[in-house]
């Protein structure tokens, strides 16, 4: 085999796993592997800050379904990554960090910037290695894309030490390609037990996770809900699984991200069959109320998720789309079809009778209001990405999606600040499609600085921010001379002025104080975006003290307004 420079078989390994775009920031402890990315075909975006690289790299990751990959330097590079790790673990997003290191001889001399990075990550990753044998890092990098890949996808974090990187192996990648990743199917007992259950059931709803998403199972899922006629709920990293507008679509449950009537739905269940969810503390609430009376059947491809939060009636270690395949093979043998029945007919009336209202024309801005004229204005092709906060509860509640990956949410770390590099990631995955970042005020401070990326690399995008922490209108005042003035916009106590911050890093924005202005602004910032190749951002002044529907359980969710029912609901027989 040709000898050749150890970094230029990692870049032909990234470049053979699908790799072609990389987010991270040089340093003199990296150089040889920015030296192999030269003239590559994979392109590298600069990055701000490496925390902005790992969330790029998670952005990309959940948009194409592949491994992500974020690089750094030595020392406070690895550090400043953890948290983008700890975001795709707890999500289960592929991303792999590559990191400098100091060279081999000097790690126990407490040498510069050299910090035991793998130990750090380790609680964070999937696996953290560091590779100390130059003719080790082909196959390490294999087993790193392997790793992240299998069962509950992953991040992996591979520490390069200086002069391991220096050196030259025997590599030949006309001979090599990714190693395989296992399928997980299910046991076919489990199957049969399961479509047992689902048929002996009056009134079973099918629970969609963030597994559903990550396993390409979307079109399985709604074969067997329409041939079964089963409703389908969905969870926050479930969201977009499952088309909202389907008369089978049973909305989202919890007590954050929800709405009245799925609340409502899932407590009128006697059977749930969970795909790929890990029944978070947000969705499920009071553990006594969510389970009630009714049975569960957990589907995972991780087994250790079984029994975790509590124990299932029937679980079954699988990947999602390998059941559901299964699931349907079995209800072909049987000939079982099922029409939508009473069941299907209750849930449509309680999505009639309890709504939440989102139609407010008032001043300040209701936060339903924004997201009402965000679901008119953009289609079910866009890209959403949103992180943590009020923002993302509404949008949970008020956020329609129609389709898989095209719904991205930070849902178990979220980390603030997440949504520009996330956003930028998303793009640089998919040129062509139109992506919206939802943020909040305080939320958008943090990483802003990864706006300088977006306008480098001419990365257009849309940022609808929901400002609460306006203190008051422009208002015309009485003074005691009985002449009228103009009181200022006030900010927050630091005086922040976001259109300010998207100006200092070239790109623009416009500010909505009336709901009526809220559609022509987005079509604005639409038109904006395509014509400067640049984020422009949306910033909606919302009330300074408007909740959200919260609460402890399931039946005991305190709403921000009160709504009588719209509609009779109609009593279904025990």
């Amino acid at each position: 085999m040709p000898r050749i420079p150890v970094m230029q078989a990692v870049v032909e390994v990234l470049a053979s796993e699908g790799v072609d775009t990389v987010f991270g920031c040089p340093g003199a402890a990296i150089l040889p592997l920015y030296q192999a990315l030269q003239g590559s075909g994979i392109e590298h975006l600069v990055v701000r800050h490496e925390e902005g690289a790992t969330h790029m790299a998670d952005g990309w990751s959940r948009t194409t379904g592949n491994v992500g990959v974020a690089i750094g330097t030595s020392g406070p590079a690895g550090t400043n990554m953890i948290t983008g790790l700890y975001t795709a673990q707890a999500d289960s997003i592929p991303i792999l960090c590559i990191t400098g290191q100091a060279v081999s001889s000097k790690l126990h001399q407490e040498a510069f910037q050299a910090v035991d990075i793998v130990e750090i990550a380790k609680p964070v990753t999937k696996w953290a290695v560091q590779i100390k044998e130059a003719a080790q890092a082909p196959w390490i990098f294999r087993e790193a894309f392997r790793l992240a890949r299998s069962g509950r996808p992953g991040p992996v974090l591979i520490d390069l030490p200086l002069d391991v990187q220096k050196q030259e192996i025997e590599w030949d990648s006309t001979v090599d390609a990714p190693l395989p990743v296992p399928v997980v199917t299910p046991a076919p007992a489990r199957v049969e037990r399961a479509l047992d259950m689902l048929l002996a059931a009056r009134r079973p709803l099918i629970l969609a996770g963030g597994g559903v998403v990550l396993g390409e199972a979307s079109e399985q899922l709604r074969t067997v809900a329409e041939r079964l006629g089963v409703p389908v709920g969905v969870t926050l990293m479930g969201k977009g699984s499952f088309p909202e507008d389907h008369e089978l679509f049973a909305g989202m449950a919890g007590v954050q991200t929800s709405q009245r009537w799925a609340n409502a739905a899932f407590l009128d269940s006697d059977l749930v069959l969970a795909l790929g969810a890990r029944f978070g503390d947000r969705h499920t609430g009071a553990l006594d109320v969510y389970r009630g009376e009714r049975k569960f059947i957990h589907v995972d491809i991780e087994p250790t998720q079984l029994g975790r939060v509590f124990g299932p009636d029937l679980g079954i270690v699988s990947d999602t789309r390998e059941f559901l395949a299964a699931l349907l093979t079995e209800v072909e043998r049987r000939a079982e079809r099922r029409e939508p029945g009473e069941w299907v007919r209750h849930l449509g009336e309680l999505k009639r009778a309890l709504p939440r209202r989102e139609d407010f024309d008032t001043t300040p801005i209701k936060a339903p209001r924004v997201f009402a004229e965000i679901n008119k204005t953009y289609g079910p092709d866009t890209y959403f990405v949103t992180a943590i906060g009020l923002y993302q509860i509404w949008s949970g509640q008020f956020q329609r999606a129609h389709k898989p990956r095209h719904y991205q949410v930070c849902g178990q770390a979220g980390p603030l600040g997440w949504e520009i590099p996330a956003a930028i990631g998303v793009k640089r995955a998919r040129p062509d499609a139109e992506v919206v970042g939802v943020v909040g005020d305080y939320s958008f401070q943090f990483l802003v600085e990864e706006l300088a990326v977006a306008a480098q690399y001419d990365i257009p995008f849309v940022l609808i921010m929901l400002n609460n922490t306006y203190l008051g209108l422009i208002r015309q005042a009485e003074t005691g001379y009985g002449m009228n003035f103009q009181v200022d916009i006030h900010y927050d106590e630091n005086g922040t002025d976001n259109l300010k911050i998207m100006e200092a890093y070239g790109c623009s924005g416009t500010r909505v104080e009336e709901a009526a202005g809220i559609a022509p602004a987005l079509e604005w910032a639409r038109k904006e975006a395509e014509r400067t190749s640049r984020p422009v951002l949306v910033e909606v002044m919302i009330e300074r003290t408007g909740n959200a529907a919260m609460g402890t359980a399931l039946d005991n969710v305190v709403e921000f307004e009160a709504i009588e029912p719209e509609a009779d609901v109609i009593e279904l027989v025990p």
